[in-house]
């Protein structure tokens, strides 16, 4: 009986020890390849979704030698992805579908983003919130939906100021109808951009600021003397700068100098190669700067898509050209963005001549500062094992691998 014992306790003793060692070898993993910020070789930890350490080599193995690690990048506009809408036209929303995005958002190193829903109706704009609400807490997303971004309905309704933003959604801020929106949200509204000029706004501006939700400027033709109103009741960053205006403005009373010269103000712009001109990208980088700049793709659900052809939802005819354009035909004009967010971090690169550390910032670091996602955007012991394996040739940035707390949810052989 006593030997029968024994050889059960060595049996289960022996099963704890491999559980352990088992369970250890699967919390913790090494990566290895040259640090963004200095390109020096690095070998970084991760356990339990977590960085715990990294160490400096000497040199790093072959195959990683022209491999960076950066923190995951972060995207504050993300309309769409992979052909799935979250606001625009009369597709219908699902959980399936939000998966779907931001599992394909990973394949392009995107691994924290803020679904954008734009202007629409009452209903619309609740059930998507809703939607995405329990998405946000999907297991299986790792946390990757931070929140959310309302772009409208409170914008300006004139042509031109309110770009693709149908007209008869477009409305006055009403307090009370936004807080039906936050709370079907699940209180998870990080950021809502609106037009300063319209009546009630800027009351309606210092409550979101009361609520901590971040208020952008955008859509808007407000005057120098509203724009620092909106700035002084806690407005603090530009929805896509440089876009959202009409094509004849005023040379001298318009709305992106005002946004442009108040130093507390920072702004998010599209670098895809198509939204801004070159010299635009380099005037609004070297105002503001690597702190107060964000880059950000207001990417619809035609990103990811091959070029060709498309319909949209209203019947419109579309076309994404072999450069990644996404253009009107029947229009002749941009009808958004295709364009992931990696596409704007080598783009300004090459037309700012920043550094690799000055875009990564640009598209991690300050996007998780502005929207108190402590936990993220830089690669520090303790923080969220968010990372991207990149090269980097002639300006592109082509995404190796991507981790998302700890775990490898994509990788490109």
């Amino acid at each position: 009986m006593k030997s029968i014992s024994k050889t059960i306790y060595l049996k289960l003793l022996l099963f704890g020890i491999l559980l352990i060692f088992f369970n250890s070898a699967k919390a913790q993993k090494i990566i290895q390849g040259l640090f963004y910020y200095d390109h020096s070789p690095v070998s970084i930890e991760i356990n339990e979704g977590k960085i715990s350490q990294i160490t400096r080599l000497e040199d790093v193995p072959e195959d990683f030698s022209d491999l960076y690690i950066a923190p995951g990048f972060i995207d504050n506009q993300v309309n769409g992805f992979a052909g799935v809408t979250f606001a625009l036209g009369s597709g219908k929303l699902t959980l399936d579908g939000v998966k779907k995005a931001t599992k394909v958002l990973w394949e392009y190193g995107v691994t924290t983003y803020l679904p954008t829903l734009t202007t629409n109706s009452h209903e619309y704009l609740l059930k998507n919130l809703a939607i995405l609400a329990e998405a946000k807490n999907d297991p299986d997303l790792y946390g990757s939906i931070a929140g959310f971004h309302m772009e409208g309905p409170y914008i300006n309704p004139a042509d031109g100021y309110r770009g693709a933003h149908p007209r008869e959604h477009v409305r006055l801020p009403d307090w009370d109808e936004f807080m039906e929106y936050y709370e079907a949200s699940g209180k998870n509204i990080l950021q809502i951009t609106v037009a300063p000029e319209m009546e009630g706004a800027l009351d309606f501006i210092t409550k979101c600021r009361d609520k901590n939700i971040n208020v952008a400027l955008g859509h808007h033709n407000a005057s120098a003397e509203v724009v620092f109103a909106a700035i002084d009741r806690g407005a603090n960053i530009a929805t896509h700068l440089g876009n959202g205006a009409a094509n004849m403005i005023n040379r001298h009373r318009n709305p992106f100098w005002p946004q442009l010269a108040d130093d507390r103000f920072n702004i998010s712009i599209i670098c895809d190669g198509f939204h801004l001109r070159p010299e635009e990208i380099n005037v609004f980088y070297k105002v503001k700067g690597v702190e107060k700049t964000i880059i950000t793709s207001d990417v619809t659900s035609y990103g990811s898509l091959p070029p060709g052809n498309y319909f949209t939802a209203e019947g419109d005819s579309i076309k994404i050209t072999e450069e990644g354009m996404l253009w009107n035909v029947i229009q002749g004009g941009l009808y958004g963005s295709a364009s992931p967010l990696i596409k704007g971090v080598g783009h300004i690169i090459k037309v700012t001549g920043c550094s690799l550390a000055d875009a990564v910032q640009m598209a991690s670091t300050n996007p998780a500062r502005l929207y108190g996602l402590n936990d993220r955007g830089t690669l520090q012991p303790g923080k969220r094992a968010d990372l991207v394996i990149f090269s980097l040739d002639d300006f592109e940035v082509k995404i190796k691998e991507t981790w998302v707390e700890g775990e490898l949810v994509y990788e490109n052989n």
